[in-house]
């Protein structure tokens, strides 16, 4: 069998290790030979009798002359090489049964307990995959632990068993480890990215002499900022900058040198970076422009860099970037040419140099400190998705801000993101919301998954909160940073104007908020609080009048009662404003539930009142809008994140078999093919009978039995309804036989499909599009001929689990017609969850289905109808796996 796209080539993928050092997995090819030999002669007598069950080295020619053998449909090893010495390997081999493949595993006695073993189990697993091996067996001593427990600890299906005294390992290749994988790929970028957060010792290359120049001012920059390390400044021509001992080279400097701050020319940096190499620099930012934003020539330049680089296992940063900022008091770094932000809790990262100066100095404004931030330039190798896994575990951020121009790896992004934000909210801008057109596509699910459609749906999956511009990113950022999160979306208003109040209840109804109506007996409190209130429902009109305690009072009544607190304040000439806000700030922090504070005529506005900081507006609305982005968080991250589940009807191997046979010639297939390869996953479409004439058409319905839908065979069409193709409800011959003629004549094609009329229901579309950046998406929306017209429909990224299926139907505004409206009967959702799940299986498994339609899918009480498909199929080019762990490739 060939592969229509192996995410894994035979060049290979950089990955991290536990310990954050960088490995190549690639196929193993004939000159690996004597890196093989020598890894095998360099382990111990045990680690051989584990692998061959013999003693000596005897069986070492064979088995390397095995791993070096070309691979084909039954045959795959790769090598993990660490600074060109193979320190690992991994194979397998087809069995009769051409669904299992026996696997091994060595690694270098030096090299283990650094996950090298489970890294090469990942990407073979992969490879099986994708020839359609679904169980991955290995035969083990009873005495060899190691193995034994990185088949127990990958997170994925196994099972074991004895077989003539040994320990029988089977690996399911379709699971991918899920979260036990994600919490590995975290703590391997964590380790990763220590050397270039907390680095023992800087360098600073391309250091001036003098003011004027970039790499002077990082200098000057780091040493006023404090740093707590060694500082080293680069400069063949100085003896001396800043009052520090100057060297002319990074492998002159004193050992060790962590990190190297790189201010040369682009011409420069590359032999930069290879000197890095020589000194044993583990991190490097390089603030150099000329790379991949200066064209071809400049991409082909940064595509070398990142390869010296990940050779020698140094992560980069940049280029062509601002810097980074650590206010860690342990390290107080700001090897960066910005002004310097106070400390605190979030967590920036920006590809644009100007949007990050920009959302420090509005933060600083408003109060909100910084704990770290980073300039990501070109993001030619350090991305958003390591950050976020080394912020997931620093105890200083408490909320982590993203501003993102591209995504590399959209379905790895989801994966980091989603399992970082069950620990801590994740902000995101991403710029791009009125891309001009739209994905192209000729089917419902390919129109529906338009880029900034698609990027709702992964950052919703994700429970990333995507935020309207800076402003909304820095106002979000400020409630979630020091206020606990809101257990519900209940809201009380409490303030002294009546028309601020309007104003706040009208943004929270846009906010999806509950203004939730107030207990008796808190009412009674408020009137005994303020005897002058206007109004003690909700909102709390206190009237202008209000004492700074009736305001402080009427806070610590209504919070009980509800899950946030919104104080709308107005100043007027009479009010004590600093009582006031001392009376606020002090009620805050008594009470139990988040408080957000609308300021209006207090010249001076503090960014945040009481020693709990609850954040101070300016507008009703940024106020009330951050609350919203609260609560949805809040809920999502109080949702259970839910199952995939395992599916054991599949013929996997017959659907990428009727794939392969399809994509020579591509396009849009018969729907006898698309009912195949559904069928594949356990979705069955109505059935059909194809006739090209008038008798053909009236035995198809006798057959199938009266009544019977007709419709066009074209298969490219996607509104058939709409040019006369479609005819419902035929009950005879004549019937067939009027409609037949009427198709033909409407179509121009005598082709024609006949299908028994489905019960009634509520119509649904269902389907999958690909994406070279995305991969596949899963779609679901109202169907039949409302599709366009009422544009409902929710988007996933595979894997699509328990909770993501329910979320896509529920999340519907047509929802309310599946589960009984007004009268008529609830349908059979649980068939709807099915159908998806299924879907988002397939779209795992076959990214050359280009377009999948299902419109309409019939529910009805007991199941469901699918009564028309279309599908594309397509090749597609090499494309990230989310599953898997491995760094993004030089571009």
């Amino acid at each position: 069998m060939t592969l229509a796209a192996d995410p894994t080539s035979d060049d290979g993928l950089d990955a991290l290790t536990t310990d954050g050092a960088i490995i190549r997995i690639r196929s193993a090819r004939p000159d690996d030979a004597v890196g093989l030999t020598d890894l095998h002669e360099r382990a111990g007598a045990e680690t051989l009798y584990r692998r061959f069950l013999s003693s000596g080295t005897s069986p070492i020619p064979a088995e390397v002359a095995r791993l070096t053998r070309p691979a084909d449909d039954r045959h795959v090893a790769l090598v993990a090489v660490e600074s060109g010495t193979v320190v690992g390997t991994a194979s397998y081999e087809m069995v009769a049964d051409q669904s299992r493949a026996e696997f091994a595993i060595f690694v270098d006695d030096r090299a283990h307990d650094r996950g090298i073993g489970t890294l090469l189990l990942e990407h073979l697993a992969v490879r099986a995959r994708r020839q359609g091996v679904t169980d991955l067996f290995g035969e083990v001593l009873p005495q060899n632990g190691p193995m034994l427990r990185m088949a127990r600890d990958l997170g994925r299906p196994s099972r074991t068993g004895w077989d003539q005294g040994l320990v029988e390992v089977h690996l399911d290749t379709h699971d991918d480890g899920g979260n036990a994988m994600d919490e590995r790929d975290l703590a391997a970028a964590r380790r990763s990215l220590h050397p270039l957060f907390a680095p023992r010792s800087v360098a600073v290359v391309g250091a001036g002499r003098g003011p004027g120049g970039i790499g002077h001012a990082v200098l000057r920059s780091i040493v006023d900022g404090g740093y707590t390390g060694r500082l080293h400044p680069i400069n063949p021509h100085a003896d001396q900058i800043a009052g520090l001992e100057c060297f002319p080279s990074l492998s002159g400097a004193p050992k060790p040198v962590d990190l190297a701050v790189i201010a040369v020319p682009a011409a420069s940096v590359l032999d930069t970076i290879k000197d890095a190499a020589v000194a044993g620099v583990r991190a490097a930012v390089i603030l150099s422009s000329g790379f991949g934003e200066a064209g071809e020539s400049g991409r082909d330049r940064q595509r070398e860099l990142v390869r010296v680089a990940r050779a020698a296992g140094l992560r980069l940063v940049g280029p062509n970037c601002l810097g980074i900022l650590n206010n860690d008091p342990e390290v107080r770094l700001r090897a960066m040419f910005a002004d310097a932000a106070p400390p605190g809790g979030l967590a920036l990262a920006s590809q644009s140099g100007a949007v990050g100066i920009s959302v420090l100095e509005q933060a600083a404004e408003h109060g909100l400190g910084i704990a770290s931030f980073v300039s990501l330039g070109n993001k030619a190798d350090v991305s958003g998705n390591d950050l976020m896994a080394f912020w997931s575990d620093d105890s200083a951020v408490r909320v982590i801000a993203l501003y993102l121009e591209s995504l590399g790896n959209p379905r790895r992004f989801a994966r980091v993101a989603r399992a970082v934000g069950r620990r801590k909210p994740v902000l995101a801008v991403k710029s791009g919301r009125t891309v001009a057109g739209s994905r192209a596509g000729a089917s419902h699910t390919a129109a529906a998954a338009a880029p900034d459609a698609t990027i709702d749906a992964l950052f919703e999956q994700a429970g990333v909160i995507r935020c309207d511009g800076l402003g909304d990113l820095l106002d979000t950022a400020r409630i979630l940073a020091d206020q606990p999160l809101p257990r519900g979306r209940r809201i009380a208003i409490v303030g002294n104007a009546g028309g601020i109040n309007v104003l706040c209840a009208d943004a929270a109804e846009a906010a999806a908020l509950e203004l939730t109506a107030l207990p008796d007996r808190v009412q009674a409190d408020l009137r005994q609080a303020a005897p002058e209130a206007a109004a003690t429902a909700n909102p709390v009109d206190l009237g202008a009048a209000a004492t700074p305690q009736a305001l402080a009072a009427a806070i610590r009544a209504v919070a009980p009662a509800v899950d946030t607190v919104v104080v709308a304040f107005g100043a007027t000439l009479a009010s004590d404003v600093p009582g006031t806000l001392a009376a606020i700030g002090a009620a805050a922090d008594a009470v139990a539930v988040p408080v957000a504070v609308v300021l209006l005529g207090v010249s001076d506005r503090p960014g945040a009142l009481g020693h709990r900081r609850a954040p101070v507006y300016s507008l009703p609305d940024d106020a009330i809008r951050a609350v919203g982005h609260a609560v949805r968080y809040a809920r999502w991250r109080a949702t259970p994140a839910g199952v995939r589940v395992r599916f054991d009807d599949l013929d996997r191997r017959r659907a990428r078999e009727c794939v392969e046979t399809e994509l020579h010639r591509g396009g849009w297939q018969s729907s006898a093919v698309a009912a195949e390869i559904l069928s594949c996953y356990g979705i069955r479409v109505a059935p059909t009978l194809v006739a090209s004439s008038e008798m053909a058409a009236i035995t198809a319905a006798e057959e199938l039995g009266y009544p019977v839908v007709m419709k066009t065979a074209k298969a490219e069409l996607v509104h058939k309804s709409d040019v006369g193709g479609v005819r419902l409800g035929l009950s005879d011959a004549a019937g067939v036989r009027a409609a037949y003629h009427e198709i033909e004549m409407a179509i121009s094609d005598p082709r024609v499909l006949v299908q028994k009329q489905a019960p009634d229901g509520v119509e649904l579309v269902a389907g999958v599009a690909h994406d070279p950046l995305f991969g596949s998406l899963v779609m679901c929306g109202l169907g039949g001929v409302h599709t366009e017209l009422f544009g409902d429909r929710s988007l996933r990224l595979p894997p699509v689990s328990d909770r993501d299926a329910t979320a896509m139907w529920a999340g519907l505004r047509s929802a309310p017609l599946l589960t009984g409206y007004r009268g008529t009967a609830a349908v059979d959702t649980r068939a709807v969850e099915d159908l998806l799940q299924r879907l988002g299986r397939l779209a795992e498994d076959l990214p050359e289905v280009a377009e999948l339609d299902l419109n309409p899918v019939i529910v009805h009480a007991d199941g469901l109808s699918v009564v028309d498909v279309k599908m594309r199929i397509a090749a597609v080019s090499s494309e990230p796996d989310a599953s898997l762990r491995s760094l993004r490739e030089p571009r």
